[in-house]
């Protein structure tokens, strides 16, 4: 992580919960200015992160009966 991304990082968990969900909200809306390439290459990106550490054994496979379960108890 880049030191001045870790710096606003640290500072926004220092907010009062009610303005690190506005903060968030202004980050997330900020993100659909993307067009739909750039947006496909982010997931992409993201896809290849998360499957380096599965295969290093640093995050742990997760059937997607569970991954669903926990998805929907998120949401509802």
């Amino acid at each position: 992580m880049l030191p001045l991304l870790k710096e606003c990082e640290a500072r926004a968990l220092k907010l009062r919960p009610k303005e690190r969900a506005t903060l968030a909200e202004h980050l997330i809306a900020s993100l659909d200015t993307l067009d739909d390439k750039d947006n496909e290459d982010l997931w992409i990106n993201e896809a290849n992160k998360r499957y380096l550490q599965y295969k290093k054994g640093k995050i742990p496979a997760r059937s997607a009966k569970s991954v669903l379960r926990d998805a929907r108890s998120t949401i509802t």
